[in-house]
């Protein structure tokens, strides 16, 4: 099959992960007290927010360049898309429980290495995803990609794999710095430099 069909279904999901994000942040109820402290008081839900959504969104750009190498996809593509897509979907809950218990004395650490652990996951499957189209289903390919630029695609995409490991032990120790490192692999990928053409192959 071509991926047009693949690519709505799954832009469907990325849009509706996305929108969800913004569901944790409430509307403080009047005469709960002073409107700016109850807002300010909202940091974590705003923090698991913006490191979701621009991770989420790195994914979509990744996901749109893995699809746009593909002149159609099979049986075995449209599997490893679902797996994809069932990681993307759990996000908003490991978003949600980030938020919550960030700022509390109990359950802080095994919130964020969960959060921490749900993008580890992501960047797993996206990898065997890319992998299993860039080098099982070789004849799908589109465009004449040498071994040296499928390679760096993997590569690129694997960068991401240790700090969210580390994310994932670190929360124990400290989920501030858990949040953080997950922020500054957003960041990372984000930038200009870490896809050059958008053929980074990363979540």
């Amino acid at each position: 099959m071509d991926t047009s069909r693949l690519e709505a279904f799954s832009d469907g999901v990325f849009a509706i992960a996305i929108t969800l994000l913004v569901l944790e942040i409430h509307v403080p109820a009047p005469g709960s007290g002073s409107l700016g402290h109850e807002l300010v008081a909202q940091w974590p839900s705003y923090a698991a927010f913006i490191v979701s959504f621009l991770t989420i969104g790195i994914i979509w750009i990744n996901h749109h360049a893995m699809l746009r190498r593909i002149a159609r996809a099979d049986h075995s593509i449209l599997i490893w898309n679902l797996a994809l897509l069932m990681t993307i979907s759990a996000l908003p809950f490991t978003t949600a429980l980030m938020a919550s218990y960030l700022k509390e004395s109990e359950g802080e650490s095994l919130a964020a290495s969960i959060y921490s652990g749900s993008f580890l996951l992501v960047t797993v499957v996206f990898l065997a995803m890319n992998h299993h189209i860039l080098f099982r289903r070789v004849e799908f390919l589109g465009g004449d990609l040498d071994d040296a630029i499928r390679r760096l695609a993997i590569i690129r995409g694997a960068i991401g794999l240790l700090p969210y490991l580390a994310a994932t032990v670190l929360a124990f120790l400290s989920p501030y710095l858990s949040l953080a490192i997950c922020a500054a692999v957003a960041g990372y990928y984000a930038s200009p430099h870490a896809a050059p053409g958008g053929s980074s192959a990363r979540a």
